[in-house]
């Protein structure tokens, strides 16, 4: 996944977003304010073959936009291992450009960010000095 580094810095570049690794899961993760908005994976052969040895993005996303991503571009999975109604996983090999996969992170960090409470978003955009992410 380190060849992903471009997507890497942009997801972290989101006022508050941390990153940690979860190793029993083998994901890079991304929250904001302890919720996850995003997931680098690359599951093992023994999982679904639509995810198996693929190099995935999972994101938070709308239900009916998801349906429709999906419908519209064959890169764009049912979220793995997630709540397939509300998340997706992009094959970053797939070709979708990277316009929309950046549009898709910051859709996905604000669907997120949105639910923290009032006072932890404010507390996140102080602590971030107020920093709008190019996306924004």
């Amino acid at each position: 996944m380190e060849r992903f580094g471009w997507l890497d810095a942009f997801l972290l570049a989101f006022p508050g977003a941390e990153r940690d690794f979860k190793a029993e899961w083998q994901w890079m993760r991304y929250q904001v304010g302890g919720r996850l908005f995003a997931a680098l994976l690359h599951p093992g052969m023994q999982y679904d073959p639509i995810y198996a040895g693929r190099d995935l993005l999972t994101l938070k996303c709308d239900p009916m936009e998801a349906e429709f991503l999906r419908a519209q571009h064959p890169e764009i999975l049912p979220g793995f291992y997630t709540d397939k109604r509300c998340w997706i996983s992009v094959d970053l090999n797939g070709g979708l450009p990277n316009e929309l996969i950046w549009q898709l992170c910051a859709q996905s960090y604000r669907l997120v960010f949105e639910k923290l409470t009032k006072r932890r978003r404010e507390e996140i955009l102080q602590s971030a000095g107020d920093l709008q992410h190019p996306a924004q």
